[in-house]
């Protein structure tokens, strides 16, 4: 999906993408609404033709990055630091500064492109790992409640958690929660 105000330029910059191997599935004037426009184009890779930047056009870039991450390209004629900043913290995964040249398309598209994987795949693994704590905080505070209940040692009340999570058929954090619910 190509981002330009001007028709001109984006005729330019879409023969540009075309010439570099790409498909511009959609066209938009400018950023507002920019998840609605990405879901209905399906677009896979967003280029944003922006002389300025807008605090809205950010905000919608934040908003798809936050409901339907993409990887998403800025070009943009003012390289200001804030601005930068601001780009990176709505999930930009490139701010090319300067224009569009045809021959930089395809090389920036794809670092973007392994720039967003990887992010994504930290954010992913970032997620995993906190609800990986998240459940052994669960099971450590659900044996403490058994330790003191029946006084057991850390290591009975591991054994009955997992016996009882398995006589019921579920995992050992479901019934850490059933435990922590009845206490």
């Amino acid at each position: 999906m190509l981002v330009d105000a001007e028709p001109d330029r984006a005729a330019e910059v879409t023969a540009g993408l075309e010439a570099a191997g790409c498909t511009v599935v959609a066209l938009a004037r400018d950023a507002t609404d920019l998840t609605r426009l990405v879901r209905d184009s399906g677009a896979e890779v967003i280029v944003c033709d922006l002389d300025d930047p807008s605090r809205d056009a950010l905000e919608s870039m934040r908003a798809l990055h936050r409901e339907e991450p993409r990887p998403v390209v800025l070009f943009a004629e003012r390289a200001e630091p804030d601005q930068i900043e601001a780009a990176i913290a709505a999930g930009v995964a490139a701010y090319v500064v300067e224009g569009l040249a045809p021959a930089r398309v395809r090389p920036v598209l794809e670092v973007a492109i392994r720039q967003f994987r990887a992010h994504e795949a930290l954010r992913r693994e970032l997620a995993e790992t906190r609800a990986t704590f998240e459940e052994r905080r669960l099971i450590e505070r659900a044996k403490g409640v058994l330790m003191r209940r029946s006084r057991l040692s850390e290591e009975e009340a591991h054994r009955r958690l997992r016996r009882m999570a398995m006589d019921r058929g579920r995992r050992m954090v479901e019934m850490a929660a059933d435990i922590l619910t009845n206490v």
